[in-house]
């Protein structure tokens, strides 16, 4: 069960990432980290001050207590997540193979995260929190988990929650027309979908345009559609119409994790009270942090961090 006063609850698979510098065929030197989109959310959110919460499952080894220990160095609250004695944590193998291409190998298949349940996120949902945020991935990772996943969204908007959705498309994971039979029924119970210019027809018909899928998530209930544009920056569409912002200029390092620092960045305006283009704003900011820094969420800001990125020029030496 996790802790009353929940800001953002989100649920998912917890990786261990072990990452390379070079070719991993060639062997070298491994560093481990923790992975997963859910969880990099939840951490960009509570390194800003909100208090949040995850829920998943995690294996009973030495690896589940990377996990947890990571999470609750971050301020996540992991009160609802499960120990599993019979799965293994899921890894995820990240080379860098060349200074503008990195590859990555998952080995996740029958992992604790995958064993997700209804029964895993009933009570820590019965708890309470603002906002559910939910990505794509968990729901192709087992029958169990796209049940779990379908169900926390229903019960948090019969609840009054609001839900946030991230397309989050895994081509490994399964084929675009099982994610669309799985992903634009769940849309309809979402305030807030999230995806980049090519996954947008995976909560419409197949091939609609931007503005097709648009509008017709807005019919639906929909209140804001999130379309992120990478270096070009982002859109955001309501029913009041559409703006764009630039992203933010930086020297980018490693591109993993970006997306789900835009979430945070996002999420975090929208429980602040920020209006539209300031949501933009902070979500493009944190996108901007998460590409200076190796890591999926190591680079993301704290809240008195915000504005390093503006007003100092490149190379800049604080002292």
């Amino acid at each position: 069960m996790t802790a009353p006063g929940v800001e953002l609850l989100t649920l998912g698979e917890a990786l261990v990432s072990l990452r390379s510098s070079g070719p991993l065929a060639v062997g070298g030197p491994l560093t481990m980290h923790l992975a997963g989109a859910e969880t990099n959310v939840a951490i960009g959110l509570a390194r800003l001050g909100h208090r949040t919460a995850w829920v998943g499952r995690v294996s009973d080894d030495e690896l589940g207590e990377f996990v947890l220990r990571q999470l609750r160095a971050e301020g996540v609250d992991t009160d609802g997540v499960r120990r599993d004695p019979d799965r293994p944590a899921g890894l995820m193998f990240l080379e860098r193979r060349t200074a503008d291409v990195t590859r990555v190998q998952y080995h996740r298949t029958g992992s604790a995260g995958s064993a997700l349940t209804c029964d895993d996120v009933t009570g820590p949902l019965a708890a309470g929190a603002r906002v559910l945020h939910l990505s794509g991935i968990t729901p192709a990772l087992s029958d169990s988990a796209r049940e779990a996943t379908v169900f926390a969204a229903r019960q948090a908007a019969a609840a009054g929650m609001t839900v946030s959705l991230d397309v989050n498309y895994r081509g490994r994971l399964w084929s675009r027309e099982a994610a669309r039979a799985v992903l634009t029924p769940l849309a309809g119970y979402a305030s807030i979908v999230i995806a980049s210019a090519d996954e947008l027809d995976l909560v419409a018909e197949p091939g609609a345009d931007e503005a097709d899928v648009v509008a017709a998530l807005l019919r639906r209930g929909v209140q804001t559609v999130l379309v992120k544009l990478g270096s070009d920056g982002a859109r955001v569409h309501t029913r009041d119409g559409v703006q764009q912002l630039a992203a933010v200029p930086v020297t980018a390092v490693d591109t993993v994790g970006a997306g789900d620092a835009f979430t945070a960045g996002y999420l975090s305006g929208h429980l602040d009270g920020l209006d539209l283009i300031d949501r933009l704003r902070r979500a493009v900011a944190l996108g901007a942090f998460a590409v200076t820094a190796h890591g999926d969420w190591e680079g993301l800001p704290r809240r008195a961090e915000l504005s390093l990125l503006t007003g100092n020029a490149a190379g800049t030496t604080l002292r």
